[in-house]
């Protein structure tokens, strides 16, 4: 018995590819219909996210922190969903809905990095904000280049080795199976296919959830802070709305979607419709990189001048 256990479990061959299952039950005429949404929908998010870049790139009296940091939340986005789209658009097409191993945790690594640097980003505009508001005569001297540069470099780093934890342990785990039953990569659909125990690769996970849903508490506490002296006068409102708003809005947005992604692909069920499954499984890859520009866009006004500026000069050339 044990013999025959032992050949079992180094006999596990190098898995080559996975095959996604998320799309098996869906029948061809709406698969049609849904890669012209999804299409559609990537399309729009790498318009309203590119022009943002763009606009915050050639408009010198943009070259702020607030900006900056907005910049990189849309190079972010982009980010994400080239990891996404592009394959999902593929296999809407295709009756062949394999990736291979390699291609699968690189999957893992981009989708996951983007959501966890999504909030670093977020806490680092809270900080901004924080900083602008309460302590307005040393905003200068505190957001300096060397600081920005500083910030930029921890919302984009840190995930990246955070994340990169994640993949070399979940890249070294032995596998039982190869389906995986989702529209994409997912590190939790791996980690349910190993031979092995995967405890260690939980309590991993569970921290770097909690480090990251922890970034959520610093930007309420710097909010409280921020609203609390931006109320006593008519200008701290009026800079509280331009600017706050919308990045409570977006932090709304990003938790939301992440934490309905995390619920569902820890403890969903089986016996949930696999439409709605699909939809929870990619809504933080669909909603938070489409609204927040638009957010953005429309509420600060410097970036909705300027935009419109720039396609009015467009015209007139």
């Amino acid at each position: 018995m044990y013999k025959t256990e032992f050949h079992r479990m180094t006999n596990v061959t190098a898995i080559p590819f996975f095959d996604l299952t998320g799309l098996s039950h869906m029948r061809q005429k709406l698969r049609v219909v849904l890669f012209s949404v999804t299409l559609l929908c990537y399309c729009v998010i790498l318009l309203v996210n590119g022009v943002l870049i763009v606009t915050i790139i050639r408009e010198k009296k943009l070259h702020k922190p607030m900006y900056f940091f907005l910049c990189n939340l849309c190079i972010n986005s982009l980010y994400g969903t080239a990891a996404f789209y592009p394959k999902f658009l593929y296999d809407l097409l295709s009756n062949n809905h394999m990736i291979s191993y390699v291609g699968c945790l690189l999957q893992v690594f981009v989708i996951y990095s983007y959501a966890a640097t999504d909030f670093s980003i977020l806490a680092v505009m809270a900080y901004d904000r924080y900083v602008a508001i309460c302590r307005p005569l040393e905003y200068h001297s505190i957001m300096t280049k060397c600081r920005v540069v500083m910030l930029v470099a921890f919302s984009r780093l840190v995930p990246l080795f955070s994340q990169g934890t994640v993949l070399i342990m979940t890249s070294r785990l032995k596998l039982c199976g190869s389906y995986i039953h989702k529209l994409y990569c997912e590190n939790w659909a791996i980690l349910k296919l190993s031979c092995n125990s995967i405890t260690t690769n939980n309590i991993v996970g569970f921290i770097f959830i909690l480090f990251y849903f922890g970034h959520d508490i610093f930007i309420i506490v710097s909010y409280v802070q921020v609203i609390k002296l931006a109320f006593r006068s008519k200008d701290g409102k009026k800079k509280f709305t331009q600017t706050c708003v919308p990045h409570l809005l977006c932090l709304l947005n990003v938790s939301v979607a992440l934490l309905f992604d995390l619920m569902y692909a820890r403890y969903g069920t089986e016996s949930m419709a696999q439409s709605v499954r699909n939809f929870m499984a990619i809504q933080f890859l669909m909603i938070p990189p489409l609204l927040n520009p638009i957010i953005y866009g429309l509420k600060l006004t410097n970036v909705r001048t300027n935009i419109f500026k720039y396609f009015t000069r467009k015209r007139m050339l």
